[in-house]
Parts: C-alpha cells; structure tokens; sequence
C-alpha cells in the first residue's frame, strides 16, 4: 500500500450536502478497495486559472490516502464520470 494525494476540484455551485454525499461517495470507493483515508481537506471556493466548463471558480478539496496502486485507476474512472467533478490530479506521495 502506497501514499496518494487527490486534488479534486467540484463545481461550486453544488448544494453544501451534495457536495458532502460526493465527497463521502469518493471516500468509500478508497474503503471498498482496501484503502485507508489519511486527511481529508476542504479548501473552498476559489478562483481557477482558467474557465473549465463555463466555470471560472470550483470548490478544491485535497484527499490524503493509502491505497494498492492497481486501484488508484478505479479511483480515476470514477473521478473522470462524475459530471461535478471539473478536475481531478492524484499522485504517489514521495517516501
């Protein structure tokens, strides 16, 4: 099991409990897997360097977790279908 973080930016004009129940739908992919969460950080609302989708802010939250490498891609399919998500980024923590 590897470190991972996950920058993942949703569109910020989500209800504050779809945005929670998104959140905890992306916590529980990593728990079915057999991963354990870290941190979870919820950054807010902020301006993006550019528009993406018509949107020129989203709301950033950053995700610390440990995880088998061969999931990390479950994890990215599911990032990239969600229609709130606007970006994601995750990377293999240095150890």
């Amino acid at each position: 099991m590897r470190n991972y973080e996950a920058m993942i930016i949703l569109q910020p004009g989500m209800e504050e409990e779809a945005r929670t129940a998104l959140v905890e739908k992306i916590k529980n992919i990593i728990i079915d897997n057999k991963g354990t969460i870290l941190e979870v950080s919820h950054l807010g609302v902020r301006k993006m360097a550019y528009e993406i989708n018509k949107f020129r802010e989203g709301y950033y939250f950053l995700l610390k977790f440990s995880i088998g490498g061969m999931y990390v891609a479950k994890l990215e399919k599911s990032l990239k279908i969600t229609e709130e998500v606007l970006r994601y980024l995750v990377v293999r923590e240095n150890e």
